[in-house]
Order: C-alpha cells, then structure tokens, then sequence
C-alpha cells in the first residue's frame, strides 16, 4: 500500500507556496491567481496536486474560480471555515463574552502602541475625527476603532479584529449616538496627548455605552 504521507506534504507544500506567491506578487482581493498550468511549472508539481490545493484552497472560500476567466484571491473576511467554526463556537453560553473580551484586547493595544509613540499620536486623523464629531454630532463607530488598529500598524490585529467584531455582536457600523459623544471626544483628545490613563479610561466608558447599546454587554 503506498504510504500517503508524501503526497500529504505535497499537498501541504503547495498550499504553503501558493500563499508565498500570492504575497511577492502582491495579488490583492480580487486579484487574479497564476493559471494552474503556470503553477504546475513554477512549483515543479504535478497538475493534479495542484488542482487539489486549488480546489481545498477554493472550498475554504479563499479563493474563487470563475469559469473561462481564471481564479480569483477572495476577500479573506469571507472565509467559510470562520464561519463554520463561528457556528459551533458561538454556541457556548460565554462565547459572545470571550469574543468581545478578545476584541477588546486588540483595541486595548492598539491605543497603547499609540500613546507611546509621538509620532503616531500627531497623526492628523485624530483631530480630523475630533472635528467631525464636534460639527457633525455623529462619526462612524468602526472608522475610530478602525483606525486605531491601523495607526498601531499591526495587520495581523486588524484581521482578526475585523472577525472579532464581526461575532461580538457590537453595533460599528452604526453612528454614535449622542450619549457617547462625549467619551470619544475625550478618547480622541487624550490620544492626542499621549494620556494613557484618560484614554482608557475614556475609551471603557464609550465601549460600554456601545456594547450595551443592544444588551449585550455581560459585564
């Protein structure tokens, strides 16, 4: 019987590989994949190992294959398995609890990370959100967590805190209301001046509004 591990570590390879090429060719979502001929002499891989990884690889909803056009990066944040993972998780009583917790790590690191460094704190998107909710009375929730995590310049925490907001069950995508105005005011202002204490401080008060905003909050 032929023993099935080489071809499991065939297998295992090309998928390893094809994520090196996805990242030096700087194909983004929606970006179009090397044609499975091409991968086949690219990676020295029979047609059939790649055609296996492709297909697992598209099952996972990574990427999409679009007939007589190619195949195609799919934005990540649409990944099945997330979902069938989310579907068993988010089962358990204290699931929502542990997600949001989780979250607000990432958000909690994020604001440290800026705090420390002055030149992230004189970023001009602090004061340009300051504005806006000053003259607006209304910003985007996700824009401020948003981009925090982005100045903080951790891409892997972006990722994963777009899937735990996703399964916290939080309102971001709603505008703040007029109760919490004064909490990200203070956020904003305190970020800018590097106060870590007033930033996180201000930051549990506008967290709290948010996550109770649907009675979700556990704590």
């Amino acid at each position: 019987m032929q023993n099935p591990k080489p071809s499991s570590k065939m297998f295992l390879d090309i998928v390893g590989e094809l994520r090196s090429i996805i990242t030096e060719e700087g194909i983004e979502t929606g970006g179009k994949l090397p044609s499975e001929r091409e991968l086949a002499e690219r990676l020295q891989a029979g047609r059939s190992t790649i055609r296996e990884a492709l297909r697992s690889l598209e099952l996972l909803g990574l990427i999409e294959t679009r007939r007589g056009e190619g195949t195609f990066l799919v934005d990540f944040r649409k990944h099945q398995l997330v979902e069938v993972l989310a579907a068993f998780i988010m089962q358990q009583p204290d699931s929502v609890t542990d997600v949001q917790e989780t979250r607000r790590i990432h958000e909690t690191a994020a604001i440290l990370a800026i705090c420390k460094d002055s030149a992230l704190r004189a970023l001009p998107v602090w004061d340009s959100l300051f504005k806006k909710i000053d003259q607006d009375g209304e910003i985007l929730r996700e824009d401020l967590v948003r981009e925090m995590i982005v100045a903080a310049g951790n891409r892997l925490s972006l990722k994963i805190w777009f899937l735990l907001k996703q399964y916290s069950k939080v309102p971001f995508s709603e505008m703040t209301k007029i109760d919490e105005n004064e909490s990200v005011k203070m956020l904003l202002l305190n970020l800018g001046n590097g106060n870590v204490i007033a930033t996180l401080e201000a930051y549990s008060e506008w967290i709290k509004l948010v996550e109770s905003e649907r009675g979700d909050n556990n704590k």
